[in-house]
This record gives C-alpha cells, sequence and structure tokens, in this order.
C-alpha cells in the first residue's frame, strides 16, 4: 500500500496505521522537495555548501527531491532580487549564503540585506586561511608578519573578490591582530579565486588570503602550502596547519554559511526547513561531506540566526569603517 504525503512540500505526515501493517517504508520527516538557489558559479564555496547539503539530505532520505540552480551577478544580489521577487511561487527554495550577505549590503553592493530575506539557519563555518606557493620562502606565518613588520608594502596579499571583501576583512583582521596597521595591508584584488591563485603562483603577491575549504583542496592538488589558519582550534582535515590564535596573534573568523528561504513563508514551513537541517546532522552521509570539506558545524536556527547576523552586522562594520569603507 502507497500512502501519500498531504502536501507537496509538508512533512510527510504522521504514519497511519494501515501504512504500518503494510509495511510502508519511508522518512516520516521527509520533504518532498527542495530547490537551492546559488547566488554563484560552480565550484565555488555556495556552490559546494549547497550541493553538499542537498548531497546529505538526499542520500539521507530526509528530502525525495533535490534540484539546484546557479544564478550569479551582483555580488550574489541578482539571486537575492530574484527570491524576493518571485517570493510567491519560491515555498519550495533555499537560498545558501554567507558572510558576504554582510559585508555587500553594508557597502551598498546591493539594496536588500537578510532582513528582506526569512533566515533559516546556518548550518556551517569555514574559517580564512593564508597560502604560499609551495616554494615559497616562507614557512611559517610568524616569517611573513616578521617582513610585514618591517615593510607592510613588501607583503602583497592576493584574494579572489574586491577591496573591502571577506578576503580583503580576514587579511586586515590579521595583520592587525599581529600589531600592525589595517590599513596599511597591500591586498591585491583579483576577478575570482583561480586568478587570484594564479597571481600567487606567477609571483604577483607572496600570501592567498582564501577560505580555509579551498586552501585544502590547492594543497591537496599541490600547489600550494597552508600557513595558517583563523579557527579556534586545529581542524582535525589538516591538523599539522596551526591557528592565528596559538601563534600568538588575537583573532579568530569563521565564514558562517547557511539558509534563507522567500521573504513570507509561514512559520510552519520555516520549522520544516529547520527540523530537516536538524536532522540531516545525525547521519552518516552529512558526516561523510562535512569531513571531506573540512566544515565546522554551527547550527544557528531562527531566531539565533538572527542574532548572529545583527551581531555580525556590527563587528564587521566597524572593521570596514576602520578601513575607510564605510562612513
Amino acid at each position: 500500500m502507497f500512502c501519500k504525503p498531504n502536501s507537496k512540500k509538508g512533512l510527510a505526515a504522521a504514519l497511519l496505521s494501515t501504512c504500518i501493517a503494510a509495511g510502508a517504508s519511508f522518512n516520516a520527516q521527509a520533504l518532498e522537495e527542495v530547490h537551492f538557489l546559488i547566488p554563484g558559479g560552480a565550484g565555488g564555496g555556495w556552490d559546494s555548501t549547497a550541493r553538499g547539503t542537498g548531497e546529505a539530505l538526499s542520500k539521507s532520505g530526509l528530502v525525495e527531491t533535490i534540484s539546484y540552480e546557479n544564478m550569479s551577478g551582483g555580488g550574489g544580489g541578482k539571486a537575492i532580487a530574484h527570491l524576493i521577487e518571485t517570493a510567491d511561487q519560491k515555498s519550495d527554495t533555499l537560498m545558501v549564503n554567507s558572510t558576504p550577505i554582510v559585508i555587500r549590503s553594508l557597502s551598498k553592493v546591493f539594496p536588500q540585506s537578510f532582513r528582506d530575506l526569512t533566515p533559516v539557519a546556518a548550518t556551517i563555518g569555514d574559517y580564512g586561511a593564508f597560502v604560499v606557493k609551495k616554494d615559497s620562502k616562507y614557512q611559517s606565518f610568524t616569517e611573513v608578519v616578521a617582513d610585514y613588520q618591517a615593510n607592510p608594502r613588501a607583503i602583497k596579499i592576493a584574494g579572489g573578490s574586491a577591496r573591502g571583501s571577506m578576503d580583503h576583512l580576514v587579511a586586515a583582521m590579521a595583520f592587525k591582530a599581529a600589531g600592525g596597521d589595517a590599513r596599511q595591508v597591500r591586498y591585491v584584488a583579483y576577478d575570482a579565486g583561480g586568478k587570484a591563485m594564479a597571481g600567487l603562483l606567477s609571483g604577483e603577491t607572496q600570501l592567498l588570503s582564501t577560505g580555509f575549504s579551498e586552501a585544502l583542496a590547492l594543497a591537496e592538488a599541490g600547489e600550494v602550502r597552508i600557513l595558517v589558519m583563523t579557527g579556534a582550534e586545529r581542524n582535525e582535515a589538516a591538523p599539522e596547519v596551526p591557528t592565528l590564535q596559538e601563534l600568538g596573534y588575537d583573532a579568530t573568523f569563521v565564514n558562517w554559511r547557511g539558509f534563507f528561504a522567500a521573504p513570507g513563508i509561514s512559520e510552519a514551513e520555516k520549522a520544516e526547513y529547520v527540523s530537516v537541517l536538524k536532522q540531516m546532522y545525525d547521519t552518516e552521509a552529512w558526516e561523510e561531506v562535512r569531513s571531506r570539506n573540512g566544515w565546522t558545524e554551527i547550527f544557528k536556527p531562527g531566531q539565533e540566526f538572527v542574532a548572529f547576523l545583527e551581531q555580525q552586522e556590527k563587528e564587521v562594520g566597524a572593521l570596514m569603517r576602520e578601513l575607510g569603507f564605510l562612513r
């Protein structure tokens, strides 16, 4: 006997006694469909987060049908505007985002903010990392700091996004913690991570500021060495890589990644998404995805997520003002 869920996207209802008698087997908490909207291109951090989450939800049976849509443009603003404009048709959609939604909103890259969406939950954290090319003279981040303190202009730091972006702000934070002037950080902006990597390998820059998961992939390919990462403690994916804190620099940073739904969805619909994402953490499929990417879990649902975003807005805004990007 087949028992069909009562709604297109709803929880798969209570198990009916007739279904139990017939031996039906399906996840009582499964959603029928989730469509992931990704505000950037293939291969980036947003893309890997959405597809990794979708993989875990699908393999664990928590969601029956998963689909993906990459929508680049406007620093993520195109996808945000699309989700808002088509909200009435997007109750099955989760848009992935991260710290840049706060940074780009503050700097007016796009007019919207997280307040114009429905924050569902932060799900993972990806730390920042600084890498050098394989044959670099630098064997530790303390050696980079020593040269920076002697002459800040001698250290050029590549990043795959514009000045004032996350890669820039993480670099400014690290060198400020090392006793430097954050405004003297010589950040070289490249249009995408691949171009920033090329700049590092060609010798145009000495250091690359990037995400820890991206750094792991580059290191595995044998092209770079990771000097330091921004977590509060070492990560099991690369236990040999020290943290800024253990080197004596009082700075940590985690780039949260999480999901937003369209504005106007019901509290019940939001609760369904929160429930399914929470259940995901207990699955073997999720542990495989998480460990593969070196992600840390930072589950912050609903109002806890909103409070976290408001606090980050204050902290990031203060650093951006110090660097002259905000008045």
